[in-house]
Formats: structure tokens, C-alpha cells, sequence
């Protein structure tokens, strides 16, 4: 009997489930006090927890993916160029770009341009009364070219080093004004951008449900009266950023497009839309105007009847533009409640035990 004795007492503290009694005693003081203390950590629960912190819900922060398509055209007619029709291919440089384009806004164009020989832009450095002061084979850092060891003549009264270079030389010292291209504020372009959020397996891009190819043909984005529509004028967006468009567009600068897609995916797909801002990025500080605004060259190169190598050399004065994608998403999180189970009125029956004044234990009635 004893060995049976220890066996079931072995099988029973190895498949028994203990669980914890609760004594529910009928004293208003006590009772009070209890209520209370539950009242005060639900309203922190359900005030500071949840409204404030919404501590409940889970996050994910966005991936995206953006590409951008500029239109419009600029017919102009200077005495560098003449009469010129500037189409997309030339004033979007590059291309395609990562979350960025650039519209070229104003330019200095140096035509013709071969490898020779000729006198370089007078400085400090470069200007000489004999060939002494030059030295062959030396390359100025900002200069544009290689000295030839020549004093030559560049004016009437200014003599400079010869250097070997693409000649003529650019003189970008006279910006045209006003900018040769200002009418690019009227150009749009669209932007496409595709967001996920990998936790919540969700998807959306900001082309939204009711925007069709007929819509896109004829929207342009107005805050306040077409909020949604993914194209967008150009001197509309340099606005919004507190700028003015004539003015930025003569040396250029760099705009902020930023897409918020802060959303709560508690509430519908449909809700979780995007909002645009824009905001200038460079420094136009006028109390530290070294190099201002925002420029580049580049050149387009062919060749002559006599198969000589020449140039166009182009000083780019323009606008990139910048895609800046954030956001985040937030959602419930899941936890089971006793309360929501099947078996929840069995579970409380065996649960509790209710005492009454006397002391006697009272079953819970379900």
C-alpha cells in the first residue's frame, strides 16, 4: 500500500494543475478601497496608456520607392544660342534620377569650343607681363587649362598666360537675368510613389482608388481643392515653400517635396492617404553667400566639316528637387481575454469562491 501510496501521489503532482483561489468578501470598506484602486489604473490605462502614448497599437516604419515625370516646353532667343525650343530631354538632367530630378532654369552657353591655345580669364595668378611670369606645363586649380609658358595679349591693356585648353573660354561672370528659362515654373511633372509596410502585409501608392487616366489628364495638385493628385506645378511647389520662382530660378537651389504617410490602419484602407509639404533645402543666407544656389556643366560634343572635335559648353543653373518618403502605420495589437473564451462562465464557476459574513464559502451561480 505504501508504494501505491508514493505512486499516486507521484502521478498526481505530475498531471495535477493548481491554480490560484480567490476569496471575494462581502466589507464596503474594503470593497471601496479595491474600486478605488481599480478605477485609478484603468483611467492611467485608458488615459496616459492609450490616448497619450497609444501604447496599445504596434508600428511599422514605411519602405518606398518613388519615380518622377516632368513635362513641358520653353521656346527661347538669345544672342549666345539664338532661337532655341528647349524640350524634356534638355532640361531634365539627368533623366532618371533616385528620388530626385532637376530642372534646369537658366544657362551659360559657351559655343564652339576646340582644343587650341589662348589666353586665360585675368586673376591674380594668371595675368604676366612677360613670359617669365608663366610657367609651362603648370595647371591652375581654377583655371581652365595648361599653361603654354606664353605671355599673350587677352585686351587692350590686360595680358594673361596662354594656356592649352577647350578655347574659347567660358566667362560665366555675367548670369543672364532674368532667367533664361523662368518659364519652367509652369511646367508639372507626376510623381509616382509606392509604400509597404512589411509587418502588416499592407500596400498603397499615392495614385489612390478614384484616380484614372482621364482624371490625371486634367488635375493639378491644389491644396485646397484637389488635395489627392499626384502632379504638380512647379512654380506651385517653389511657392508653398516660401520662395518665389523668378528669383530662385537664376541660380538655382534645391526644393523639398516631403510625402507624410502616417496612418492608422484601425480605421479603413481607405483613410490612409498621403500629405505633401515642401520646404527649401540649401542655404540662401545672405550673410554667407559663398557659392550660391545650385550648378553645374556639362557639354554636348560634335564634330565639323573638318572633322574637328568642338563643344558646346553649358554652365546649368537649376532646381532639384528632392523626394523625401516617411511615415508610419500603426494597428491594434492582438491578446486573448478570458472573457471572449467558450468555456468562460466554467472557468469562473470553479474560479471564485464568494464568502459571506459568517465566513460561509457561497458558490458562484452561473
Amino acid at each position: 500500500m505504501g508504494c501505491k501510496n508514493c505512486c499516486s501521489i507521484c502521478l498526481q503532482c505530475l498531471f495535477g494543475y493548481e491554480t490560484n483561489v480567490m476569496l471575494v468578501i462581502n466589507n464596503k470598506g474594503v470593497g471601496a478601497l479595491f474600486r478605488l484602486i481599480q478605477f485609478l489604473i484603468i483611467a492611467y490605462v485608458a488615459v496616459y496608456v492609450c490616448w497619450v502614448q497609444r501604447a496599445y497599437q504596434d508600428t511599422d516604419s514605411v519602405i518606398s520607392s518613388v519615380s518622377t515625370k516632368v513635362k513641358g516646353n520653353i521656346l527661347t532667343n538669345s544672342s549666345a544660342a539664338g532661337v532655341h525650343v528647349w524640350d524634356v530631354p534638355e532640361y531634365v538632367i539627368p533623366p532618371q534620377g533616385e528620388n530626385t530630378f532637376f530642372v534646369l532654369t537658366n544657362v551659360i552657353p559657351t559655343l564652339g569650343q576646340r582644343q587650341s591655345k589662348c589666353p586665360e580669364i585675368p586673376s591674380e595668378v594668371t595675368k604676366c607681363e612677360s613670359d617669365s611670369d608663366c610657367k609651362e606645363g603648370y595647371s591652375e586649380v581654377h583655371g581652365n587649362g595648361v599653361q603654354t609658358g606664353r605671355c599673350v595679349q587677352y585686351s587692350d591693356t590686360i595680358k594673361t598666360c596662354e594656356v592649352q585648353a577647350w578655347c574659347p573660354l567660358e566667362n560665366d561672370t555675367v548670369i543672364p537675368k532674368p532667367a533664361l528659362l523662368g518659364a519652367a515654373e509652369d511646367f508639372t511633372v507626376l510623381i509616382k510613389n509606392n509604400v509597404q509596410y512589411p509587418k502588416f502585409k499592407f500596400r498603397k501608392r499615392n495614385i489612390l482608388h478614384h484616380i484614372n487616366s482621364t482624371y490625371l489628364k486634367n488635375c493639378t495638385f491644389d491644396r485646397k481643392t484637389d488635395p489627392h493628385c499626384p502632379i504638380f506645378r512647379l512654380g506651385d511647389m517653389v511657392t508653398e515653400a516660401g520662395e518665389d520662382f523668378s528669383v530662385m530660378a537664376l541660380k538655382g537651389g534645391i526644393i523639398g517635396i516631403f510625402i507624410d504617410w502616417n496612418c492608422d490602419l484601425d480605421f479603413p484602407e481607405r483613410f490612409c492617404i498621403p500629405k505633401y509639404s515642401f520646404s527649401r533645402l540649401d542655404n540662401k543666407n545672405p550673410e554667407n553667400n559663398v557659392a550660391p544656389g545650385y550648378n553645374f556643366r556639362f557639354a554636348k560634343y560634335y564634330k565639323t566639316n573638318e572633322s574637328t572635335e568642338t563643344r558646346t559648353l553649358i554652365k546649368a543653373f537649376g532646381i532639384r528637387f528632392d523626394v523625401i518618403v516617411f511615415g508610419m502605420v500603426t494597428a491594434v495589437c492582438d491578446w486573448v481575454m478570458l472573457t471572449c473564451m467558450k468555456d468562460r462562465d466554467l472557468y469562473a464557476k470553479h474560479k471564485f469562491i464568494h464568502l459571506n459574513q459568517n465566513g460561509d464559502s457561497v458558490p458562484l451561480v452561473s
